[in-house]
Formats: C-alpha cells, sequence, structure tokens
C-alpha cells in the first residue's frame, strides 16, 4: 500500500498534469494577431481609419471543464495546493479572456491578470502609472543635461542571428533552439523553447543584441526547457497569463543586470503603460498611433506601440489589452524579490526562480514540491545566476546602500552645486 506521501505526491503530479492540459489551447498572443494587411491598409487610408481587425472564435469550454475537474482535486489550505488554485485561477481567466476579444469583457478579464495602470502594486503603494511617469520625468531631466552617448552602430538581422545562433549553441548546447529569419513578425525577434525568430528587415544596435540574449534566450528560451524537464509538474512548462509578469519582469532584470539596457528602452516600457491608461480613458487607436509618433517620429514603430494596446481589445478605445503593464511591474517585483532574499539570507531560492514558468509567489510551494522530489533544479540559468559573483556583488553594495537615507544627502548635492554652471560635455571626437 502507497503511504500517505506518495499517495499525496500522486495527487499533485495528476492536478499538475490536467492544468497542464487546460493550458494548451491557450495561445493568447497567436489568437490575439493582425494579419500584415492591417498596416497596410491603415498606412494606405494616410493613418486616417481606424484599423479592422477580426478574430478567430474561441470555444473556452474544454479549458473550463478541465480547471474544474482540477479543482475537484485541490484543497486549497496547504502551500502547495493554494499554489494550485492559483494556476486553476490564471487559466480560466486566460480563457475566458480569449472568449471575449474585440469586447469590453476582453479588458475586464485582462486587468485581473495583468493589471491596471492605476491601481496599486501589492505591498505597495505606488500604481503602474506612477511608476511609468516617474521613469519618463526621470529621463526627461537627463535630456536637459545633454549627455554625451555614443551614437549606436547598426547590425542587420542576418549578423544578429549569426552571433545569436553561436551563443545560443555554446549556452544550451544540443538543446539550443534554431534561430530564424522571417519576413512577417510583429516584434523585432520573438522566442518559444525550440526557436528564436527574427524578423530579416529589422535592425540592431549592439545592446539591442545583448538585450535579445539576456532577455529571450537566457531567460524566456531558459525558463521553457527548464520547465519542459518538469515531468512530475508539468504545468512549470505552460507559460500562460498568470506567470507573465514575473517571466517578462526576470527577463528585464536580465537586462539591467547585463549591462544591455538603456534609457530609450526603458522610455518604451514606460510610454506603453501612459497609452494602456490613454486606451482606457477613450482614446482610439489614432490617438494612441499619433502619441507614439509624436514621441518616435517613426510610423511603423508607432503603428506597431499602438498594435500592442489595442490587440484583442476594442479599437475605438475603453478595452485595451493591459499586458504591457507587466515589464515595468515585473521588473521592480523581481529586482526587489531579489534583492529581499538575499537580505533575508534566503539566496538559495534564486535558482528556482528558472525552473520554468512561474510567478514570484509560487516559490514557497516550489520549496516544499524541491524538498518531495517533484521539482527538479534548473539545468540552464543565466550567467548571472550559474556564475553569481556580479550579482553577489551587486546585491551586497545594494544592502550597504539601503541603511543610508538619501534625502539628506541629496539637498547636500544640491546645495554644493547650487551656483556651480551646468557642465554641456560632447563626446571627444576621434583624432
Amino acid at each position: 500500500m502507497a503511504s500517505t506521501t506518495e499517495r499525496e505526491k500522486d495527487r499533485v503530479k495528476e492536478i499538475a498534469k490536467i492544468l497542464h492540459g487546460a493550458c494548451r489551447p491557450l495561445r493568447i498572443l497567436g489568437a490575439i494577431g493582425w494579419e500584415p494587411e492591417v498596416k497596410e491598409a491603415f498606412f494606405a487610408s494616410g493613418a486616417k481609419e481606424l484599423p479592422q481587425v477580426s478574430y478567430p472564435a474561441f470555444d473556452p469550454t474544454p479549458t473550463i471543464e478541465a480547471v474544474r475537474e482540477a479543482r475537484r482535486q485541490i484543497v486549497p489550505v496547504t502551500t502547495i495546493d493554494l499554489w494550485l488554485d492559483r494556476q486553476a485561477q490564471a487559466i480560466e481567466l486566460g480563457a475566458r479572456m480569449l472568449a471575449a476579444v474585440g469586447t469590453p469583457a476582453f479588458f475586464e478579464y485582462g486587468r485581473q491578470l495583468y493589471g491596471e495602470p492605476k491601481a496599486s502594486l501589492r505591498y505597495s503603494q505606488i500604481t503602474p502609472l506612477e511608476l511609468a511617469e516617474t521613469v519618463l520625468a526621470t529621463i526627461g531631466e537627463l535630456a536637459q543635461l545633454d549627455l554625451p552617448i555614443a551614437t549606436p552602430a547598426y547590425h542587420s538581422a542576418e549578423t544578429v542571428a549569426e552571433q545569436l545562433k553561436l551563443a545560443a549553441a555554446a549556452h544550451f548546447g544540443e538543446q539550443a533552439p534554431a534561430i530564424e529569419l522571417v519576413d512577417r513578425l510583429s516584434a523585432n525577434a520573438l522566442a518559444t523553447a525550440k526557436a528564436i525568430r527574427i524578423r530579416r528587415s529589422a535592425r540592431f544596435t549592439d545592446r539591442d543584441f545583448t538585450q535579445l540574449l539576456h532577455h529571450e534566450a537566457y531567460i524566456h528560451v531558459a525558463t521553457s526547457l527548464n520547465g519542459k524537464a518538469q515531468t512530475d509538474l508539468p504545468i512549470l512548462a505552460a507559460g500562460h497569463p498568470g506567470t507573465t509578469r514575473t517571466q517578462e519582469g526576470l527577463a528585464v532584470f536580465a537586462e539591467l543586470i547585463s549591462g544591455a539596457i538603456e534609457l530609450d528602452r526603458l522610455r518604451r516600457l514606460a510610454d506603453r503603460v501612459l497609452a494602456i491608461q490613454m486606451a482606457i480613458d477613450g482614446a482610439d487607436f489614432r490617438d494612441v498611433y499619433a502619441y507614439f509618433l509624436e514621441r518616435t517620429g517613426d510610423p511603423d514603430q508607432s503603428f506597431e506601440s499602438a498594435r500592442r494596446v489595442f490587440r484583442g481589445g476594442v479599437i475605438t478605445g475603453g478595452a485595451p489589452f493591459a499586458k504591457d503593464l507587466v515589464y515595468l511591474m515585473g521588473l521592480l517585483q523581481v529586482n526587489y524579490f531579489i534583492r529581499a532574499s538575499f537580505a533575508a539570507g534566503r539566496a538559495d531560492c534564486l535558482a528556482l526562480l528558472f525552473c520554468g514558468k512561474l510567478d514570484l509567489f509560487d516559490i514557497p510551494a516550489l520549496c516544499e514540491l524541491y524538498d518531495l522530489g517533484l521539482c527538479r533544479a534548473p539545468r540552464f540559468l543565466p550567467p548571472w545566476i550559474s556564475d553569481p559573483r556580479y550579482l553577489l556583488a551587486v546585491l551586497t553594495f545594494a544592502v550597504f546602500t539601503s541603511r543610508v537615507s538619501l534625502a539628506p544627502l541629496v539637498d547636500v548635492a544640491t546645495k554644493l552645486l547650487d551656483s556651480a554652471p551646468i557642465v554641456r560635455m560632447h563626446a571627444a571626437q576621434p583624432e
């Protein structure tokens, strides 16, 4: 006769299997994608007519029934069962959101999954909108200083693809994803466990390449492959809306800790938050497109940025796709989780962040599942975790500086430099 522990492990494995099956139909970005003809028609109208978009019908019934089957075995009391219940809730909301594409209900479900610009973050009074406005205000102040920033060197998609192929092969070995150049892609690059696709017409700077490597390969591909190796907990291989905030937060944190991020990247992430709020307040696609065009001067990029806000939602305004809130929110939460875990003496948990597709609040359950032998240690880790010397130094410095209040030092610096003229320094010219 099986022991109580073994029966419990079998129950958890069965629920994880059912939930993984429930996730299979949820291909959210694919389901709400726009055909290239939509962009062509928009520009053919002189950017004056609203895009005409249709979406395939989605039947949520199989997913909802599978979730109900899983819930019949879940007793949401223990840490592990509460984790399973959160997965079930996010999966069901994702299915209902997809069934509501093109309607106001799409946003109502989306705001429960991704948040909304004016809703305070958990354990904090700041809102995503306030966070984005702070980022943009800080960048605006820096722009007034006319700091010397080197002009980036641009590389073709073919060059970047070749570099990425070499880097991915070195990191992932026989499980390295294919690097594919494609003619049509909504973003410059997109990643799955099997492939990283790059738009052939895209151009990349040196930092773009490093961002792509750390964001798409070292995070998204790695967590996909690590999740697929979780044979006892296959739900960890299924990226669903409940894991999006942490997955994108980890990916942007990887850009930050690798030194690849830059102000323009942060500005784009913040602009998306403001654009989502514009759409909630009633701005239509043309209004948001005009907002991005004023910011960038690039019609193609402005269309794509506005498309991200309205895909799946209501083109005339009021009900956008809220997913792009998660980048800054996720970055903030991942940053503080990593710093707080280190300060609390629990750096042992950090590797579990990469064992599959998960949310930060899943970590306690995954610690227990690892202790039970159900969760496997991740094989693929980003370089800043597999060799954490730099990360540990940064975290140690963060703990050290957190003990010092910045406000009095700002007052001192302000008084010290009050009468000093602004230094207009320009980049040195080559001899």
